[in-house]
């Protein structure tokens, strides 16, 4: 596919841009064990990514307090094992090769602390021109981050190619209207 320079793209960032999933397991792990100090042990899978929504399929007598304090700890913890993040050397490449010629736009569903704290680390905070994070609706339900960033930007999703690793949130970008020959699965 050839990029112009009339293309915007959209980089996702968790598991496309940048392997965080190693690094959000131990996060996890030890937040974990800090609230329920349980004897059961977490085994890391690169197939699954461990999250807030699986974590009460993991641990399904959880209570709400110890769930939000792990959820919270999790975050604080995630700091001291930014290391154990990777960059996609072949999308690095590609936004290093575009950032200065074309639109580059984070789009994640990732919070925005834990974003910029990756991004940062990283040194491509600066590397984008919009950053968008995760984001939910009045009912809190996570909304197309696909839609959002083109309705904010104005842009015409046929002028967007979107870096994506999640078959559903390609889904989404489909759904957005950008077609599918312009999202590159990761």
């Amino acid at each position: 596919m050839e990029i112009t320079k009339d293309k915007t793209l959209f980089f996702d960032m968790d598991g496309t841009l940048i392997d965080t999933d190693f690094s959000n397991f131990l996060s996890y792990e030890k937040a974990i064990q800090s609230v329920i100090k349980t004897n059961e042990k977490l085994t890391y899978s690169p197939k699954r990514r461990l999250n807030r929504l699986n974590l009460r399929s993991k641990f399904p007598n959880i209570s709400d307090c110890d769930y939000r304090k792990i959820v919270i700890l999790k975050e604080e913890f995630y700091k001291e094992n930014l290391h154990h993040t990777k960059l996609n050397k072949e999308v690095e490449e590609i936004l290093l090769q575009y950032y200065k010629t074309n639109k580059c736009v984070l789009v994640t569903n990732c919070r925005k602390e834990r974003a910029m704290l990756t991004l940062n680390y990283h040194n491509l905070t600066k590397k984008f021109c919009n950053l968008f994070f995760g984001n939910y609706s009045d009912n809190n339900k996570r909304i197309n981050k696909y839609e959002n960033a083109i309705s904010i930007m104005g842009l015409s999703p046929h002028n967007i190619i979107v870096f994506e690793n999640e078959s559903q949130e390609i889904e989404y970008a489909n759904k957005a209207g950008i077609v599918m020959s312009n999202i590159l699965s990761i």
